[in-house]
């Protein structure tokens, strides 16, 4: 892909010349992620884009629907009702479990998906088109708030979710039986998969290449199963963390940490905290974000998330409060917060990257808590 504008995010959100200009200063976010989305959807197209409209239709975007729709999504996943088939029942009660409420996932889930004849590779893909379309919701809606455009909400589907009810696991042992951690914490955690990982002798060239420049643990040899989608995904990760242009590289791992926060992610918290910390030499602001205990309704969403950003100076306060808002199914961010960020002084090119770094940990996020669990090392 040569520019932004043949990017399916900049085409559905229908960006005008200024924000995708400012997009184009990272270009190789634009094209990575229409890597990925390439990667995933280009086999068993029926399947996983009926899931992934399925998915939109949570987040809330109308043309995201319809373009899976439109792709050959089959509409039988992305209806009111649940599908007849037990295999794409269980599949599409997934996508609705870790659209909504990720941080209730457990084992079991995906030992449903593997009693209705999902294979791991099956279960990884499931897991990732929940997670990518979560992404790309984030990603289309945060570029329109930024041209002044509130989000065209998408009438979400007519059921509860699998999560309604239920409680985030207070477990103090994980699926290993390592000590797991129930608090936020900047200390250094590990994690462990709920599906069997590649082992590392039987890692094919390709899946070794996927996530080169990573470590060699569970969560990169289990999302190894799908070496091309994660092959993208390792490269947009770099692409917008790993570069200097747009919001000081402290700022995008702090919005990383709000996010983890909303979404409920102990370990993507943990990871990116630190980082913040350590980058912006402001461990006690980074610490006071941890500390924030949010209210959750029946989806264990939090009605609320302005709280994250108490305490804060009045440009990380701004920076906060539009990540914990972007980050929310559906999204809650509206113009105002952009607002107050160009208050603050933050221009195009540092919006779309606070944007892209929002909107990448709302996948992140769905992969580690649908996908596994973290423990003390």
């Amino acid at each position: 892909m040569g520019t932004t504008e043949q990017d399916d995010i900049g085409r559905l959100a229908g960006l005008g010349e200024g924000v995708e200009a400012a997009r184009g200063t990272k270009p190789l976010v634009a094209a990575r992620a229409q890597q990925a989305g390439e990667a995933l959807f280009g086999d068993e197209v029926p399947v996983r884009r009926g899931l992934a409209a399925l998915a939109a239709r949570w987040h809330g975007v109308a043309e995201l629907v319809q373009e899976h729709a439109e792709r050959g999504g089959d509409p039988a996943l992305w209806g009111d009702e649940l599908p007849e088939d037990p295999a794409l029942r269980a599949a599409a009660a997934h996508v609705d479990l870790v659209s909504v409420s990720p941080a209730l996932a457990t084992r079991e889930d995906l030992e449903r998906l593997a009693a209705a004849g999902w294979s791991p590779d099956e279960i990884v893909a499931i897991s990732q088109v929940a997670a990518f379309t979560a992404f790309q919701a984030r990603a289309i809606q945060g570029l329109r708030l930024l041209e002044g455009r509130g989000p065209d909400v998408a009438a979400r589907p007519g059921r509860a979710t699998p999560g309604r009810g239920r409680v985030k696991s207070t477990a103090r042992t994980a699926s290993n039986g390592r000590a797991r951690p129930v608090e936020y914490t900047r200390e250094l955690l590990s994690w462990t998969a709920w599906v069997a990982p590649v082992p590392t002798e039987e890692l094919t060239a390709e899946q070794e290449d996927s996530f080169r420049g990573k470590t060699n643990g569970e969560y990169f040899r289990l999302l190894a199963r799908l070496p091309r989608v994660l092959a993208a995904r390792t490269a947009l990760d770099a692409a917008i963390f790993a570069t200097v242009e747009g919001l000081p590289r402290a700022e995008r791992e702090l919005a990383a940490a709000a996010t983890s926060k909303v979404t409920d992610c102990v370990y993507c918290a943990s990871v990116h905290a630190r980082k913040s910390a350590q980058m912006s030499k402001r461990p006690a602001d980074v610490d006071r974000l941890l500390g924030v205990s949010l209210g959750r309704d029946a989806d264990w969403v939090p009605p609320r998330t302005a709280p994250l950003a108490e305490g804060q100076d009045s440009r990380w306060a701004a920076i906060v409060e539009f990540a914990a808002a972007l980050a929310t199914t559906p999204v809650s961010a509206t113009t105002a917060h952009v607002d107050r960020l160009r208050a603050e002084g933050l221009t195009d090119v540092e919006l779309t990257d606070l944007v892209a770094a929002t909107s990448f940990f709302a996948w992140a996020n769905r992969l580690m808590l649908s996908l596994g669990d973290p423990y003390w090392p």
